[in-house]
This record gives structure tokens, sequence and C-alpha cells, in this order.
């Protein structure tokens, strides 16, 4: 029988290797901290980003979670002076994927959350950013990515949520917003519709 511990190691070992990804970019960021003793890491949040928003591919994200963005570069960027956050997961508009922090670690992303019961949603999910503007679409490249990292973090981890930035801080956030075809997402996993936010389109 396996330990507490145990329990959220990966078994696809081939896939991970203390909780970083095998087919992403790994670039560590300080901003993290470990999960409360016997969390159960069983929520996916997806979040969407850029900086300045709505301008893509230009490495300031990466720069955010690694603290080592120039806050003078942009007027937009003394909003978020000194800001320091991360997330487990970014990926590109080009779906390139990037990896901050080990998914058995506890990233900043979500910040005051509150779902399925339990409030601090840092504590016991994993946190997807995709490179976009909360309303607008995003690009086949980044589904594609985005499910093929789905399913392996639900072969991987007790995963069964799959929520928004928005459904997690209700009126405080609303990423990725409208433009996310989370039908989409059901579609490509074929998961329980269980597992998402009421928004799925069965039709």
């Amino acid at each position: 029988m396996r330990t507490p511990e145990e329990e959220f190691i990966p078994s696809s070992r081939s896939l991970w290797q203390g909780g970083w990804y095998r087919f992403a970019r790994s670039s560590a960021s300080p901003n993290f901290g470990p999960r409360p003793a016997r969390a159960c890491i069983d929520l996916i949040v997806i979040h969407s980003i850029s900086l300045p928003p709505g301008e893509f591919g230009n490495g300031n994200v990466q720069r955010l979670f690694g603290n080592q963005l120039d806050w003078d570069a942009h007027p937009y960027f003394q909003s978020i002076r000194g800001l320091q956050v991360s997330s487990h997961f970014f990926i590109a508009r080009s779906g390139a994927l990037w990896q901050f922090v080990s998914c058995n670690e506890r990233a900043w992303h979500a910040g005051q959350s509150s779902y399925r019961g339990r409030d601090n949603c840092n504590d016991d999910s994993i946190g997807i950013e995709m490179e976009g503007l909360e309303g607008l679409t995003f690009e086949s490249a980044q589904y594609e990515t985005l499910s093929s990292l789905c399913a392996a973090l639900i072969q991987a981890y007790p995963i069964a949520h799959l929520a928004g930035h928005e459904h997690v801080a209700v009126g405080r956030k609303q990423d990725p917003g409208s433009g996310f075809d989370w039908t989409r997402l059901y579609r490509a996993l074929a998961t329980p519709i269980g597992y998402f936010p009421g928004v799925v389109e069965l039709t």
C-alpha cells in the first residue's frame, strides 16, 4: 500500500520527473512553495495572460514568472510593479509549452479563490496559462498542446476538475474568458462532463 506522499508521485515516469513534464521547456521560477500536507492535486485551473495585454511572443510572461521583468519597459508594467507570481505551465500562441514550477509544488497563480467547496485553490491545483487576452479566441496549436498536457496530468495526478480562473475567483477574474472553447477541450479529452464547469455544449 502506498503512503499518502506516494499517492501523488506521477506513475508515468517516462513523461514526468519530480513533477516536471518531459515535453515542456523548463524555466524554474522562484515563486512557489510546498503544498499543504495531504493536499489532493485534483484541479486544473486555466488562465489567459499577455504582457502588455494583447501583445504576444515577446517573452515578458516568462520574465514575469522568473522575477526578471523590466518594470520600466512599458507603462502598463507600473500597474503590476513588484508582482511575484507563477504558474506551473504557459502555452504560447505557437503551442510551445513552458513549465516554471514542479506540479508537486504550489505555484502562485489563483490568488484568493474557492472551488468545489474548498478555498485557496493554489494548495491543490495545477495552473496553466494560455497566451491570450480574455474575450479573444485562442490558436489551434494552443488547444493541441493543452489537450495533450491535460491528458498527461489526468494520467499522472488524481485530477477530477477543470475550471477557468473566472470560475475559481468569481467576480475578481474573467480569464480565460468567453473566447476559450471549453467544449473543444471536453471533446479532446473525452473525460466525464462532471470534470468541467457548466459551460460545455454537448450538441
